[in-house]
């Protein structure tokens, strides 16, 4: 199940390369990048303590996208992100693929709203230098919505993401000299600014 979940990201990476490359009339293709303000779940250890809400810490990204239509449109994207949440004074931090999948529509001038899924896939995470290899599921699916400003080759927009299903890493905390099991929620809760440029 693990490898079907992989196989359909790499083909939704395929397909968005093969969307690039055939590019037609409407349609445009360009990088982005920008800022996620992030949360990645809950934190919570596992014996004896309540649910806490972490700090949220400034992570960035880095693609491309495309674009098929004008009023009504088709967004696929292709990004790298990395996070990083701070938990208790530690640090945690996320490396993922992002491959959004948005429809969006203008609503007023070059203002335009849009949504959609998320395909997740985490290439590594870490806890304050502690390399965590036993995250539950390294493939997620969530969900895409914010609005944008298009001016002619510039576009700004700010979304929110979150995942759909939690997803866990675990770890053994030996600083006190007990072994403590933890667990971290890797699930995205973010705002993500993005500055885009059609090329």
């Amino acid at each position: 199940m693990k490898n079907l979940k992989k196989s359909a990201l790499f083909a939704a990476i395929l397909a968005f390369i093969s969307f690039s490359l055939s590019a037609q009339e409407g349609s445009a293709f360009g990088i982005k990048g920008g800022l996620n303000y992030s949360a990645n779940g809950d934190y919570f250890q596992s014996i004896g303590d309540n649910a806490k809400n972490p700090d949220r810490n400034i992570g960035y990204h880095i693609g491309v996208f495309g674009k098929i239509g004008k009023k009504l449109y088709f967004r696929p994207e292709l990004i790298y992100t990395a996070t990083k949440s701070d938990y208790d004074s530690d640090n945690f931090n996320v490396k993922k693929i992002d491959a959004p999948l948005l429809v969006g529509m203008k609503v007023l001038g070059p203002i335009s709203v849009f949504g959609g899924p998320s395909l997740q896939y985490i290439l590594d995470t870490e806890f304050e230098g502690i390399s965590i290899d036993n995250v539950e599921d390294d493939f997620s699916v969530g969900l895409n919505f914010g609005i944008g400003l298009n001016l002619k080759k510039i576009g700004i927009d700010l979304r929110y993401e979150r995942g759909f299903n939690n997803n866990e890493a675990t770890f053994i905390d030996n600083n006190i000299g007990t072994n403590v099991t933890s667990r971290i929620d890797t699930r995205p809760d973010q705002l993500i600014l993005s500055l885009s440029i059609a090329l």
